[in-house]
């Protein structure tokens, strides 16, 4: 079976090593020549142009995504082809569009922030009214890593995106103690597994650690697994999907976002989990049977690599880490370093959580 993969990013490239491992054929649709993925074999072009995707699509027996913004009229177009497309267009909508995505989750009475859909500056001032002057305002498509998110105070502070056309909400400001994050995994049979929930830390927008499992788990754990369980099943995901959540002061978790591939918050699973999510992913949209989640070490910890070093020296900054380290594992992207990109990211694991992290951050440290 050929595995067709649109987009050539990280993530993408981590798929490979897994097809390796499973025997499977990967072929990757890459945006650039010298993308991050483009160490598979892989066609260069548009991932949104209808006629470059199909094209693509007749080579391989199943696609999936490294991103979530291929159009749907793109997605339905495949499907229509005749194309097994894995997660499906149906689904893939309430990962690409987040009024959507509230809509959807509504629908199937989970919890989520309080939001609405707003068209004009009287529509988010009274929406600021009724949520103590303060909101969150988002772009509905497009936006990651804290692009297409604003915090407002006043309804002037976004009106130029209102002037626009692009589809917004409004959404409380959640006062919340930690963010997590909850993986689970579908294949077209049904069957699912869960990953054990974790807890990531956000700097300015853009994850920049995950501790694995998340320290004090217990009811909080078990209510994130239901939540993840039900929108994979509900929505029909095939493949991985990854849940942000909010854990609030008074102990209850809110659905931030979704996204229906391999995710940032699931790195640590390469070294940290019987089965990591690039080859449960695999598994999954190759309909095989899916493999264990559980936890290698007690504790993993997984830091991201953002930016790099000011000298563009990757590959002294790598032997610094390996050397001050040699327990960490070092995952580097294929990516030129510049400021709030991300590089890489280096993961360890062990009994004592404190080592653990210490070890984590101190090769990390090596990227600054």
């Amino acid at each position: 079976m050929k595995i067709g993969v649109i987009g050539g990013g990280q993530l993408a490239r981590m798929m490979v090593p897994a097809a390796v491992k499973l025997g499977l054929e990967i072929e990757v649709l890459a945006e650039t020549a010298d993308a991050s993925a483009s160490i598979a074999p892989h066609r260069v072009g548009d991932t949104r142009d209808l006629d470059t995707v199909l094209a693509f699509a007749r080579g391989v027996d199943v696609v999936t995504f490294d991103h979530e913004h291929v159009p749907q009229p793109v997605l339905q177009a495949l499907v229509e082809a005749g194309t097994a497309v894995r997660p499906g267009p149906e689904a893939l909508l309430a990962a690409q569009d987040k009024l959507e995505m509230r809509r959807r989750l509504d629908a199937l009475g989970l919890p989520v922030p309080d939001w609405t859909h707003i068209g004009s500056v009287a529509d988010l001032q009274r929406f600021l009214d009724a949520h103590g002057g303060i909101a969150v305002v988002k772009t509905a498509r497009g936006g990651y890593d804290g692009k297409g998110v604003r915090v407002v105070r006043a309804a002037a502070e976004a009106e130029d995106w209102l002037a626009g056309d692009i589809p917004l909400l409004a959404e409380e400001a959640v006062r919340f103690t930690r963010e997590l994050a909850q993986q689970v995994a579908r294949r077209p049979s049904g069957e699912l597994v869960v990953y054990p929930l974790v807890e990531s830390v956000q700097r300015d927008g853009v994850c920049a650690e995950v501790i694995a499992p998340a320290p004090r788990g217990g009811r909080v754990a078990q209510e994130a697994a239901r939540i993840a369980a039900t929108i994979a099943t509900e929505l029909g995901v095939v493949g991985m999907l990854a849940v942000e959540l909010f854990e609030t002061e008074d102990g209850q978790v809110l659905v931030n976002e979704l996204a229906m591939r391999p995710h940032n918050s699931g790195h640590w699973s390469i070294e940290g989990a019987t089965t990591s999510q690039f080859e449960q992913h695999l598994r999954a949209v190759a309909d095989l049977p899916l493999g264990s989640t559980e936890l290698r070490d007690p504790w993993t910890v997984m830091v991201n690599l953002l930016g790099g070093p000011a000298d563009g020296r990757l590959d002294r900054a790598r032997e610094i880490a390996l050397a001050t380290q040699p327990g960490v594992a070092v995952h580097l992207y294929g990516k030129a370093p510049r400021p709030g990109r991300k590089i890489g990211h280096v993961t360890a694991g062990g009994a004592d959580l404190d080592d653990v992290a210490y070890r984590a951050r101190s090769a990390a440290a090596a990227f600054d």
